[in-house]
């Protein structure tokens, strides 16, 4: 036999066992798949791709070849993704609003291969997930500028979904009205109640009335079935082009820095893991004197930064409150579970919502 038939045969040989092999980490890959559409996490996570690159690559010697496998595991690493999308293909995500929200916008970017379910109100969107219709839901939770959006803290503490993920999405917001119509012409702009606040000095400064609508999208379908030159909407460029309108302004949000964060809410929790560096919790505390500034104690003697501490009333008894809490650190350390037993020395009720890496960017 010759050194190429010899070759050959070597090269025969470990072809087969990395077509088993392969088919074996697909396998898994379709477990992976499965695991992020319940949770409502995304396809791409970069920092563990180079992580396992990095990892996987260190574990051969040779300088040369080392090179060609850095490239060998990105392929494998592409391919195992295209397979995500593909089983991903029919994920159902709910949404608030109607198409050219934001909401929208936010969740077509998170789940580029997902189908957008839009639904009328916040709840509604939350439902669809609890009773299955969806996989998850993309939903807002605080403004830059207006600050948190209280109906979805209430959602987040009476039901009984996780966050997974939470996205800080740049919110533009421009004024919108049917072709042929001037600004001179606008008396009055419809929007909803956070983008009429987030453009208050805009509105101030022209002298317009204005009217409440359910979201932005909302806003800018009705200016466009009214056919009226002297209404407009305050929303997106991509509302914009869905209906039809011309934008008269741009960028009209009085903050130049001003952003959404979007939570994506799912049935399944993704488990607390040492990577994780933010974490989200709602509480309530016993009716004892102290209790809600031991329980705060206790998050900082373990170790954690507070960043938010928020209070929503109840509304099941007078003067009762829950609390938001978004703190730093992984509760997944020995650390972490013991502050969480020690919180329920002070909580009448305690709830992990989410445990996450980073905020996204969109």
């Amino acid at each position: 036999m010759t050194d190429l038939e010899k070759a050959r045969q070597i090269i025969n040989a470990v072809d087969t066992q990395m077509a088993a092999l392969f088919a074996q980490r697909m396998d898994a890959v379709k477990l992976v798949a499965a695991y992020k559409q319940a949770r409502g996490i995304p396809v791409d996570d970069f920092a563990r791709e180079e992580e396992m690159i990095a990892r996987n690559a260190a574990l051969l010697e040779s300088e040369e070849l080392r090179s060609y496998y850095v490239n060998f595991l990105r392929a494998t690493i592409d391919v195992s993704k295209q397979m995500q999308h593909k089983l991903l293909d029919g994920m159902r995500v709910a949404y608030s609003g109607v198409p050219g929200a934001f909401a929208n916008i936010v969740a077509e970017k998170i789940f580029p291969d997902a189908v957008a379910v839009a639904c009328p109100d916040f709840k509604a969107a939350y439902k669809a997930v609890e009773n299955g219709e969806c996989d998850v839901a993309v939903l807002p939770i605080e403004n830059s500028f207006n600050g948190d959006v209280g109906n979805v803290l209430d959602l987040a503490f009476f039901g009984s979904l996780y966050i997974n993920g939470v996205y800080e999405a740049e919110i533009v917001q421009n004024l919108l009205a049917v072709k042929g119509a001037t600004l001179d012409q606008i008396k009055t702009v419809i929007s909803h109640p956070q983008a009429l606040g987030q453009c208050a000095a805009y509105i101030e400064k022209h002298g317009f009335e204005t009217v409440e609508a359910v979201n932005t999208a909302v806003a800018a379908k009705q200016v466009a079935q009214s056919g009226q030159t002297d209404i407009a909407a305050i929303g997106s460029a991509e509302a914009a082009e869905k209906f039809g309108l011309k934008k008269l302004a741009a960028h009209i949000n009085e903050s130049s820095a001003n952003s959404t964060r979007f939570a994506v809410f799912s049935r399944a929790q993704k488990l607390p893991s040492p990577k994780d560096k933010k974490f989200i919790m709602l509480f309530t505390v016993n009716n004892v004197a102290g209790s809600l500034g031991r329980a705060i104690s206790v998050i900082g003697e373990h170790g954690y930064n507070l960043h938010a501490l928020k209070s929503r009333p109840t509304k099941e008894l007078v003067w009762d409150y829950y609390f938001y809490v978004e703190g730093e650190g992984s509760i997944a350390s020995a650390e972490g579970q013991e502050m969480l037993r020690e919180l329920q020395d002070y909580c009448s009720n305690l709830k992990v919502l989410g445990s996450y890496e980073k905020d996204g960017k969109i």
